[in-house]
């Protein structure tokens, strides 16, 4: 490594033994090796105790090259107002950064709007006998707008319908996140296909699977929540779910670590088989398959046709205890 030239050192050297106090020059060059001598000014108490050179630029602040453009487009103002909400930055998938503004305090005193969402499973009904699926990204609004359709001719039609009503309404959408006309497509955490029906999403299994061994019960009762957005597309045996989910909200608090460790082994042993769910067709027959324990209790539905039975749904349950 090339040192500074010798006259520099010298210079600052001769600084350091002006201004510092002879005290602190004693303990110096007791301390440090005289190796290092040369370097004696870096441990200057005078000038630590001084504010930093100020630099052209001290921070780049990303947010300031966000602003001048939204406001020229008139998305923004400024304003001086008392009460204000922070700013922070999501990183999307795409390695950028995505503004957000954390609205949490003005949410909380704002009159609701509220538009019941229909229960998951009448979600992912309605695309029973769909064959092209699309998915409108809007830059602004609305995250993902689904067209679903039994045909490529309706899906034309329908798909034109959406996009002439967000031309109407002067809303745009971000080509690169669309999908348009496939015949699988992600939504609500399932990967639907037109010919065979939905199964869990791969990544968020995975993220299941590769789940880190929870270190007290706040941290187990996170992973339940999480694992239990797929219950209804799991096969768990009454054992197994006695297994996995052995606590009430209130044994919970008072269960050694060892328990909890067992249980949380179970929970992610039925997402080692991720089965495809069929839709339902009620043309077939329909078939409710159970089983049950002292405990628990287990069932599946499904349909039959030529090649066999196909699972619909799953739903287990565990029974209260009897005082």
């Amino acid at each position: 490594m090339d040192l500074p030239p010798l006259s520099l050192h010298t210079s600052l050297e001769k600084q350091w033994d002006e201004e510092e106090e002879p005290e602190e020059i004693e303990t110096v060059l007791k301390v440090v090796p005289p190796a290092y001598h040369q370097y004696r000014d870096v441990f200057a108490k005078v000038k630590a105790e001084k504010l930093p050179p100020h630099h052209a630029c001290d921070n780049h602040i990303k947010l300031v090259g966000l602003l001048a453009p939204n406001v020229s487009k008139g998305s923004i103002r400024q304003s001086s107002s008392s009460t204000e909400a922070p700013v922070l930055f999501v990183k999307k998938k795409d390695g950028g950064l995505h503004v957000c503004v954390h609205y949490c305090k003005l949410n909380a005193v704002t009159r609701k709007n509220r538009y019941p969402v229909p229960p998951m499973n009448q979600l992912l009904a309605i695309f029973n006998g769909s064959t092209f699926f699309s998915k409108i990204d809007l830059h602004v609004y609305l995250d993902d707008i689904m067209v679903f359709s039994s045909s490529e001719e309706k899906h034309v039609k329908n798909v034109a319908s959406v996009l002439q009503r967000l031309r109407d309404n002067k809303l745009f959408f971000k080509a690169s996140k669309c999908v348009l006309h496939a015949s699988s497509v992600e939504y609500l955490g399932y990967v639907f296909f037109s010919s065979v029906g939905l199964k869990m999403d791969s990544q968020k299994v995975q993220q299941i699977l590769n789940w880190c061994q929870p270190k007290d019960i706040k941290a187990f009762q996170s992973f339940l929540g999480f694992a239990n957005f797929y219950h209804f597309s799991l096969k768990i045996t009454p054992k197994k779910l006695l297994l996995s989910l052995p606590f009430s909200k209130k044994t919970l608090l008072s269960s050694s670590m060892g328990k909890l460790l067992v249980s949380f082994k179970y929970s992610k042993e039925p997402f080692t088989t991720t089965p495809i769910l069929s839709h339902f067709n009620p043309s077939l027959p329909t078939i409710v398959d159970t089983d049950a324990s002292a405990y628990a209790l287990g069932s599946v539905l499904s349909q039959g046709n030529h090649s066999g039975k196909n699972p619909i749904a799953f739903d287990s349950h565990k029974l209260p205890q009897l005082s």
